[in-house]
């Protein structure tokens, strides 16, 4: 996050204060969670809160179940998050949270009374007007409900708005669960039609078939790409005639959430999916897994980050020397945050907006977002994902130099 935000700050010529003030988070809130297991014995969690920003408006940003949750990796998705925001212009901060935890060996009940916990102990650090937090990596609408409900106790009343990505009934958005997903499809869409790519002449792998991943895949099978290859971590499945995403998505749900024994495809090294020979490439699982040791084999015109850092700092350079267009992390995956923004909205409001008000309004905002980073990329002669962060940071920079204070 740091090299890109550097080579950001040159360009923009950012004075040593503002960049000071920019690079290191408001707030690092560390707490301990002791949680009754249900064989009676008392377990210690350590979990995290980090509030990068809030210039623009209360941090946004999910929380995570991970045994691999650290400090560095929190403090790193929550600045994401701030230029995220930024990116596509709503009115948020950066957060991140995170729970050292193996939700998969956890039962329900445990990781309620975690949640719950958790809730508790970021009681005066969580509000609608203060830091908004999501699912994330080993979370979901279950878990933000849970999360509302030990809130909205502390308060006295019902605040359906501290949280997003809860479920329907509780408030949640019609077109969430898709949303970070429509938003590659856009970003895909957007890139193709600059580099003069016909979507339904073109092929496509997805790395990473969860949420993001297979309502890529499903969207932009939609518009005419051929997905030839995806994902998960059973390993990777192709298909040179293209993969069913329909039927993939539908073996996936009932094999608890893998494609193992899927035989709509052919099983291939999960390695070699990403130097398939296809026009795009979308990495929507984990951090790095695009670096210095096969960015120069990739085949694919064009990549669009629906995962959070998927490329290593150390292999921009080969990718922007083999003039592979990249539609980065905050800007590409950033339709999620906006229709948790929506959401928030409507919790606001008391009012439900319809799908098709969602989906068009998220997607003219991924739209504007996408023109306003590229015309960035031109004017100054660089990537895509630099340009994305000389907007983010710029936007964030102006605002300090208007609301002063420091």
């Amino acid at each position: 996050m740091m090299s890109r935000f550097n080579v950001a700050a040159e360009i923009l010529g950012l004075d040593d204060e503002t960049y000071n003030v920019l690079k290191a988070p408001d707030k690092q809130i560390i707490v301990n969670i002791p949680v009754t297991m249900d064989n009676g014995q008392r377990r210690v969690f350590e979990g995290y809160r980090v509030v990068h920003n809030t210039i623009l408006g209360p941090s946004k940003g999910g929380i995570r179940y991970d045994m691999h949750v650290h400090l560095d990796e929190v403090k790193a998705l929550a600045a994401w998050m701030t230029w995220k925001c930024a990116v596509v212009d709503i009115p948020y901060g950066g957060a991140k949270g995170g729970i050292i935890c193996d939700p998969s060996t956890m039962s329900p009940g445990e990781i309620e009374r975690l949640t719950r916990g958790y809730t508790l102990a970021m009681k005066d650090v969580f509000g609608p007007d203060r830091d908004i937090p999501a699912p994330d990596m080993g979370t979901g609408p279950r878990e933000m409900a849970w999360l509302m409900d030990e809130f909205s106790k502390t308060t006295g009343m019902t605040s359906p708005a501290v949280v997003t990505g809860k479920p329907l009934v509780l408030g949640g958005s019609l077109g969430r669960v898709e949303a970070t997903g429509r938003g590659v499809m856009v970003a895909a869409i957007a890139a193709m039609k600059k580099l003069d790519m016909d979507p339904t002449q073109s092929s496509v792998a997805v790395q990473g078939f969860g949420n993001v991943g297979s309502w890529a895949a499903k969207l932009l099978s939609e518009k005419g790409l051929k997905v030839k290859g995806v994902s998960d971590i059973s390993g990777a499945y192709w298909n040179e005639n293209g993969i069913n995403i329909d039927e993939a998505i539908a073996y996936k749900n009932v094999h608890n959430g893998r494609l193992e024994g899927f035989t709509g495809a052919v099983k291939m090294d999960a390695d070699e999916l990403l130097i398939s020979p296809v026009d795009v490439l979308v990495p929507a699982a984990v951090e790095d897994v695009i670096n210095e040791h096969n960015a120069h084999d990739i085949k694919a015109r064009l990549i669009v980050e629906g995962a959070n850092g998927p490329t290593a700092a150390s292999a921009d350079a080969i990718i922007r020397d083999k003039r592979i267009m990249v539609v980065p992390d905050i800007l590409a995956n950033s339709g999620g945050v906006t229709v948790s923004y929506f959401e928030w909205v409507q919790n606001r409001l008391g009012y439900k907006w319809s799908e098709d008000m969602v989906i068009e309004r998220a997607e003219r905002i991924m739209s504007d977002a996408f023109e306003k980073v590229y015309a960035t990329a031109e004017k100054y002669n660089v990537t895509m994902r630099i340009a994305a962060y000389v907007v983010a940071i710029d936007k964030v920079a102006q605002t300090y130099k208007y609301r002063g204070g420091f």
